[in-house]
């Protein structure tokens, strides 16, 4: 297992916000961006910016399970962040699978504290109310806060 790296981890701040090098393609840095409690209801997190050589427009914005967790055109599935063909990052490769895992259980538990704040996936009406602000309140509170940490931890050390 190579544990080389090419490139050195880096933080920036813009607005209030911390951006976290996930690494580099086409010449372009990928940051990933700090969380946000938004709309005073749910987490916003996993945005990936490409911003100017001067940091101070976004050029390209996506997500990380649209670049990750999914098939590429040879149809290998992208684990993590090495699997993207030419994708350079400062990770070791045990940094970016316990990324992609940390990544795995925001989208799982927010998905999750969605469905406990509203009672339901909102697809239709449904007869059964799945409400529950104590878990809604455990997920955003405790869990999601652990995950964070732990993600700014692998990114900046």
């Amino acid at each position: 297992m190579k544990k080389e790296r090419k490139l050195k981890k880096k933080v920036f701040e813009r607005n209030g916000k911390k951006y976290f090098l996930l690494g580099k393609l086409n010449g372009e840095n990928y940051w990933l961006e700090s969380a946000s409690f938004d709309c005073g209801w749910y987490w916003g997190f996993g945005y990936i910016e490409v911003f100017n050589h001067f940091k101070t427009d976004i050029v390209e914005h996506t997500h990380y399970n649209c670049m990750l967790f999914k098939q590429n055109q040879k149809g290998d599935f992208i684990h993590i962040l090495r699997d993207i063909p030419n994708f350079k990052t400062p990770l070791t490769e045990p940094e970016q699978w316990e990324l992609s895992e940390l990544m795995k259980e925001f989208y799982t538990l927010s998905d999750t504290a969605r469905l406990f704040y509203s009672g339901n996936s909102n697809y239709t009406t449904s007869k059964v109310n799945l409400k529950n602000m104590e878990l809604y309140n455990k997920i955003n509170k405790e869990m999601l806060p652990k995950i964070f940490d732990r993600v700014y931890e692998i990114l900046s050390k």
